[in-house]
């Protein structure tokens, strides 16, 4: 796992200078989900899968940026899903953008995964690592990563970052969202997965919210390379993960490219999400 996280580490100084340095422009080409590609988000890309093909404890990758599992070493150890540069449309309005890791076990499933990380880009690059136990959270400080805090959530939060277009949310799921705001909570939300989550977290809670729509029943965001990581960090830091019901990473996935609706937040806000959904499912 180390060396997992060293690899991390380097491409992620390197996507640094990508954002600072790159094209912001559109490429000629989509992903599976039909997103078109910014030139930004092929060449983190590559950046992560050059640094991943040097490990031999690696078995196999998969980035959300391509179609196939991509084979490293047969005796490998661990499968990894990654989203390269996860908001990569906010880089030319300078919003904070960011990396997301799955790091697996066995194959690519929820209940499989081991770890996870994910990078801000932001004023600052930090490096947020959930292992299972704790979840800490690394500055980049004159070129090295320092450790600066664990990061715990509280039982109830403030903040709320509800996603997904507005004119497609179910009633119920509206009348939620209203609830929150009327509860008091503050809206938080950048369109940016990375940085709203990282916000929550670092705040002690509240509720991020991408849920099933009348457009997208499933929801959109990706289950190994976004879902899944995420929920195991929020689980890893005392919070929950659900599809509006159910544990996320109790989910089946049936492709690499699977989407789930999710909910991640401390626990009191969760544990309404299922009151709701279990009302009106």
């Amino acid at each position: 796992m180390k060396d997992i996280i060293e690899a991390i580490k380097r491409s992620s100084l390197k996507i640094r200078d990508i954002i600072e340095d790159g094209d912001t422009a559109k490429s000629d080409n989509q992903n599976s989900t039909g997103d078109t590609q910014l030139k930004l988000d092929i060449a983190s890309d590559v950046v992560i899968e050059n640094e991943f093909k040097q490990l031999d404890c690696i078995k196999q990758i998969v980035s959300e940026e391509q179609e196939h599992i991509v084979n490293i070493n047969e005796s490998g150890k661990y499968y990894i899903a990654y989203d390269p540069l996860d908001g990569s449309s906010l880089v030319d309005v300078n919003l904070s953008v960011g990396s997301i890791y799955g790091i697996y076990e066995n194959d690519f499933t929820g209940s499989n995964i081991v770890a996870s990380i994910y990078v801000v880009f932001g004023p600052r690059v930090e490096m947020v690592i959930a292992d299972g136990e704790t979840v800490k959270m690394y500055r980049l400080q004159k070129g090295e990563f320092n450790y600066i805090q664990d990061i715990k959530l509280n039982q109830k939060g403030k903040l709320q970052s509800p996603g997904s277009t507005q004119a497609c949310w179910y009633p119920y799921h509206k009348d939620m969202i209203d609830n929150f705001f009327k509860d008091g909570y503050r809206l938080r939300y950048s369109g940016g997965m990375v940085p709203d989550l990282h916000q929550i977290l670092l705040k002690g809670g509240g509720l991020f919210s991408y849920p099933s729509t009348s457009d997208l029943p499933k929801g959109k965001l990706r289950q190994l390379f976004e879902v899944f990581p995420f929920a195991f960090t929020y689980e890893c830091a005392g919070g929950q993960a659900i599809d509006g019901i159910s544990r996320v990473l109790e989910i089946e996935t049936t492709h690499i490219h699977d989407t789930s609706p999710c909910f991640f937040g401390s626990n009191a806000e969760c544990e309404v999400v299922k009151e709701v959904y279990s009302n009106n499912g």
